[in-house]
């Protein structure tokens, strides 16, 4: 072999490909041979309103073919709204298919569920200062039955109400 010559592994019916990771469709440059019909017909629409390719062939590698032609819209719709990391752990937790409005029930982030439950009573009335109370206690027994809380990573969960 020529010296500078790159050396290609070859690849023997033996071959380990357990560590190689699969080529996904954002690493295709021809997405239109892999991806069914319906599929590239929804992403050409949505190229013609301006919507980004990489985004959408993500969003196909994180979720499937199916679930963007049904949910893209109001995926970008919602996290134009709210913020993408909401809406990713609203879908979660909930599936991206359930996501359908969920801006419109998204009450904010929050260090914990209890600092929520504090803010949540705390504007209803007037707590008084004497008064000690578990906050965390408060949202395991009332207000986890009418709200959803989806963790997004360290201190940092998402309210969503459930009506």
């Amino acid at each position: 072999m020529a010296q500078g010559t790159p050396q290609v592994p070859t690849l023997t019916p033996y071959t380990d490909l357990s560590s190689h990771k699969p080529m996904t469709v954002t690493l295709t440059a021809s997405y239109r041979e892999m991806l069914a019909a319906t599929t590239v017909e929804k992403i050409d629409e949505l190229i013609e309103e301006n919507y980004a390719l990489e985004d959408m062939l993500e969003f196909i590698d994180n979720y499937n073919e199916r679930m963007f032609v049904d949910n893209y819209e109001e995926y970008v719709r919602c996290g134009e709204a709210i913020g993408y990391d909401a809406v990713d752990a609203y879908a979660d937790e909930n599936g991206i298919d359930n996501i359908d409005g969920c801006d419109d029930r998204y009450r904010g982030v929050y260090e914990s569920t209890a600092d929520f439950a504090e803010e949540y009573y705390s504007d209803i009335s007037d707590i008084p200062a004497a008064l000690v109370i578990d906050w965390e206690a408060t949202w395991d027994t009332s207000l986890r039955y009418d709200f959803t809380a989806c963790e997004a990573g360290y201190r940092q969960v998402h309210i969503f109400s459930d009506y």
